[in-house]
């Protein structure tokens, strides 16, 4: 699926767990009806601040909206910041510029991610 169809695929389901009619989410975001509709058909592009606008109406992140994270918002600040977690959660899954990362680098990754992390409690 592409990111335009990630993003409408989101954006309807919101609209029905919200149960918003999609007037008032239209009139939310400044656009028409018709607006609207063509965004969700796929005729239309949500622009940078329609998008941003459509996070805080849902609150959710953007990064939710756009498929790049499949959590619609960060529960506290530590699961934004917890590289242990952060590692653990997404063990096998990293890529640099769209390929996949090897073994090797993957492990590389890992230590000087925790590298990082262990320097800077060094000094606390």
């Amino acid at each position: 699926m592409n990111p335009d169809e990630i993003l409408r695929n989101k954006l309807a389901q919101l609209i029905t767990e919200n149960n918003m009619n999609k007037t008032s989410l239209a009139k939310k975001l400044g656009i028409d009806n018709s607006a609207l509709s063509r965004i969700l058909s796929g005729e239309r592009k949500v622009t940078t601040e329609e998008l941003n606008k459509i996070a805080i109406i849902f609150d959710v992140t953007t990064d939710y909206l756009l498929g790049k994270n499949n959590t619609p918002k960060w529960e506290n600040k530590k699961d934004t910041t917890d590289l242990k977690k952060f590692l653990e959660d997404n063990d096998g899954t990293f890529t640099y510029g769209g390929d996949d990362l090897t073994e090797d680098e993957k492990q590389k990754l890992k230590i000087a991610m925790t590298q990082i992390f262990w320097d800077r409690h060094k000094h606390d």
